[in-house]
Order: structure tokens, then C-alpha cells, then sequence
């Protein structure tokens, strides 16, 4: 499953089939998120999407001068 990217000690989140992989055991880049230092952040690699995706729009908002 690995096409290319960093490898060894990092750990990324598999939008595909929703878990931790590692290694040799890589789905295609367009389907994980990462590298993650531990196989625990990876596993919460969605809030801390959503998390950031949140700062960011407000970030946005007061930026453009928009209420949040």
C-alpha cells in the first residue's frame, strides 16, 4: 500500500479504513493524514483537524472583520 513519503518512526491516520498505519502498511497519501509521532496522535489526527480548521476560520474572520 505504500506509494511514497516519510516511513520509519511516524505514524499517520488512514481516512479509508479509519485506522493507524506505520511502515509498509501505508494506504496511498490522498487517503491518510500525518506524520504523527505516536500511533495516539494519530489516532486523533480528526479533532486535531477540526480543532485547527476551527482557529483558522476564526482566524479568517477577524481578518476580513466578519463575527464569529
Amino acid at each position: 500500500m505504500n506509494d511514497s513519503g516519510p516511513v520509519g518512526d511516524a505514524y499517520f491516520w488512514c481516512l479509508r479504513h479509519n485506522r493507524v498505519e506505520t511502515g509498509g502498511d501505508l494506504c496511498p497519501a490522498q487517503f491518510r493524514l500525518g506524520p504523527y509521532a505516536t500511533p495516539d496522535e494519530a489516532t486523533r489526527a480528526l479533532e486535531t483537524v477540526e480543532k485547527r480548521n476551527a482557529e483558522w476560520d476564526a482566524e479568517d474572520a477577524r481578518w476580513t472583520g466578519e463575527d464569529s
